[in-house]
């Protein structure tokens, strides 16, 4: 028999570490939205590192703004940011306050409220895409700016938290640049996932945006 994840709510102190510590150890967990629809649960099978001010792929490197003021705050917090002005990402900002470093929800396995999620994402062909990429993740769960800064660790009726899940072996864990970082950042094997899982979205490149003349 397959074991049953563990329902016990990931505390503070889990987040209370390094960006990348928390990354890979976030692989397996369960993440539980919860709306006036229902709740919905999602396998975490991808997520990306991002070091604060010292990372220049991070929106942290310039410093504090209105935008990113939830990455400067205290640990096991969601930090939700707008982009391409068409989609929302979700992030679990991690370590001490001031720090502004977070780790970037990237894709997972829906394994609750697959119904739900369904009639949020109509252009998903097979429920292995309902999730497979961060703002599909994002629009699966209802997750927007009204989000940013909710505390993942206020309790059961919280609307989100982090569950133990079923934390994957680190033998089970693949390691590589992240996705669409360009820069000083664009080598950094900042990106987790679970070897060979079909959620996992696939790898892109950072393709530079040309300017219109």
């Amino acid at each position: 028999m397959s074991a049953r994840p563990d329902r016990t709510p990931l505390t503070r102190a889990f987040f209370d570490r390094p960006a990348l510590t928390v990354a890979p150890d976030l692989l397996g967990r369960t993440l539980v939205r919860r709306g006036p629809e229902g709740p919905i649960e999602l396998r975490i099978t991808e997520v990306e590192a991002y070091e604060g001010e010292s990372d220049p792929g991070s929106h942290a490197y310039r410093g504090r703004t209105a935008r990113n003021a939830s990455m400067f705050g205290p640990p096991g917090h969601a930090y939700v940011y707008f982009i391409y002005g068409m989609w929302f990402s979700l992030n679990l900002v991690c370590g001490p306050p001031d720090h502004a470093s977070g780790v970037l929800l990237r894709a997972g396995e829906i394994t609750l409220g697959a119904d739900l999620a369904r009639k949020r994402r109509l252009s998903a062909r097979t429920d292995k895409e309902l999730a497979k990429g961060p703002a599909r993740l994002a629009t699966a769960l209802a997750v927007d700016r009204s989000l940013d800064g909710a505390d993942l660790c206020a309790g059961p009726d919280a609307p989100l938290s982090v569950l133990t899940g079923i934390p994957t072996h680190s033998d089970l864990v693949s390691t590589g640049p992240r996705t669409g970082v360009g820069g000083a950042g664009a080598d950094h094997p900042y990106r987790f996932w679970i070897t060979r899982d079909p959620t996992v979205s696939p790898y892109r490149a950072h393709a530079p945006r040309r300017r219109s003349t």
